[in-house]
């Protein structure tokens, strides 16, 4: 006769055989099931009856794409091209628009970021930056990690290019967590390197000129309803919630996510002098710069100006970066990566899915005269939905023109109105919104699931959290 412990024995190893088969299972099986959702949503539910047959199987291949993104189930280059092999055989999009990617001035800064950053740290002169910097910050995680977020923003006050930002920073911040014993795949490596990324970033969408979506909205908003706002208004509106204390909330989510400490560095201060090198490339990168810096006035692309730098480094006679370490060291597998999902953007605006959803989400909004937190909350967060259905540049794009009808039904300035689609396009939901994170995470060699991971925490504390105070602030002001 068998004993009850016996008995139940069987039952306990295929529960345990099953708990452990359950992480390596799940991934696959989540993204089959959302992508037969996904499917069922755009064909057979109510939904299909707002869409043609093209936008039906646009918003399919997009959704899915995003899901396998996601969930990492295949690698994230190949999901790049399955995007673009299958746009193209679907005939979503044409080639142009599908493969806009590689022809984008995105894709030739990341490749030029990517020699620069060669080059930084060929030279020793990442090395010798971080040195400076990790026996200042290395005292703890948190210092390392409140110090590189606070770097990144003050160089969103004097320079206005965040892909500038992230070429800077990054090396030197790769340097530091090298210095600070953090391995390749450690959460400390990861945790500083989404530091620089955010930082660089995220915080800085709350300074005037700082980053594209920004300039979009001045542009588009002097164009068509003839206001600029002021540098110092526009700042005291937006900073000390989306910028400096979404910045708390980021340290503070890295801080939970990807906890660390640096190991004790026996590297001292570099004494030795500069070398020949390092000065080459300090007044290659001071041209650069330069260049960023003043592309109002001469009009030339930061990409071009970028990848002319990145020439110049390469050059056999300059020697700053070697033949074998631009083979070794510049990954195609980011370049596609970042096409795939800058196609994914593209292909949205050009089937008109993305000016869909912003027609749809104005005529359902419960707008009402009178209700000012309702109000603010709704144009709030369509500003964030617009965002996910494309770029974040694409916010201002489809809600300026808006902004007149919007203020009638609101009962809100005209200047009220423009100012919600701050909080939309600062609120990055997924990675492929930002161009600068997606040349943020190859130079710094981190997975593009660790950035969408701390995306999705970020946005959710953001409306949960930073939404409502926001709210206040702007009531204590009296912009409402």
């Amino acid at each position: 006769m068998l004993s009850e412990n016996n008995m139940n024995q069987p039952k306990l190893s295929l529960l345990a055989r099953l708990t452990k088969l359950q992480p390596s299972s799940i991934k696959p099986v989540l993204a089959l099931s959302l992508i037969t959702v996904i499917c069922a949503t755009f064909f057979i539910s109510p939904v299909a009856s707002y869409l043609d047959f093209n936008q039906s199987t646009s918003a399919t291949l997009v959704a899915s794409i995003i899901v396998l993104f996601a969930t990492s189930v295949i690698p994230e280059p190949i999901t790049a091209l399955l995007l673009m092999v299958l746009a193209m055989l679907l005939s979503i999009a044409p080639a142009d628009v599908v493969f806009s990617g590689f022809a984008s001035t995105a894709c030739w800064l990341i490749f030029s970021g990517l020699v620069i950053g060669i080059a930084i740290t060929e030279t020793g002169l990442a090395a010798r930056m971080a040195s400076v910097f990790s026996h200042k910050l290395d005292s703890g995680y948190l210092q390392l990690v409140t110090g590189i977020v606070v770097i990144g923003i003050l160089l969103g006050f004097v320079m206005p290019s965040s892909v500038g930002r992230v070429v800077v920073l990054m090396p030197i911040v790769v340097a530091i967590a090298c210095n600070c014993g953090f391995d390749d795949n450690s959460n400390g490596r990861i945790g500083l390197v989404l530091a620089a990324a955010f930082g660089c970033h995220i915080p800085t969408f709350a300074i005037l000129p700082a980053n594209i979506p920004n300039m979009v909205m001045i542009g588009t908003a002097e164009t068509i309803h003839q206001w600029t706002p002021k540098y110092a208004e526009y700042l005291l509106l937006h900073f000390p919630v989306l910028g400096a204390l979404k910045s708390v909330l980021l340290i503070a989510l890295i801080l939970w996510l990807y906890p660390d400490q640096p190991k004790a560095s026996n590297q001292q201060k570099s004494s030795e002098r500069v070398s020949r090198n390092e000065y080459m490339l300090i007044a290659v990168m001071s041209v650069t710069l330069l260049m960023w810096v003043t592309d109002s006035i001469h009009h030339i692309s930061s990409a071009w100006v970028g990848l002319a730098a990145a020439t110049l480094l390469l050059m056999p006679k300059i020697g700053l970066v070697s033949q074998d370490s631009f083979s070794r060291k510049v990954n195609v597998n980011s370049l596609l990566v970042v096409s795939g999902l800058l196609a994914l953007g593209a292909i949205i605006n050009h089937t008109g899915l993305g000016a869909l959803l912003a027609d749809q989400l104005v005529d359902k909004l419960p707008l009402q005269q009178g209700d000012d937190l309702q109000n603010f909350i709704a144009l709030s967060m369509t500003a964030l939905f617009v965002g996910i259905s494309g770029t974040l540049a694409s916010v201002p794009a489809l809600l300026t023109p808006m902004a007149e009808q919007l203020s009638a039904n609101t009962g809100f300035s005209l200047e009220a109105v423009l100012m919600t689609q701050v909080f939309g396009f600062s609120t990055v939901v997924l990675p492929y919104q930002s161009v600068p994170l997606l040349m943020a995470l190859p130079l710094g060699g981190v997975a593009i699931g660790h950035a969408a991971k701390l995306c999705l925490y970020l946005a959710a504390a953001t409306i949960l959290l930073l939404l409502p105070l926001n709210y206040l602030w702007w009531q204590l002001l009296g912009w409402i």
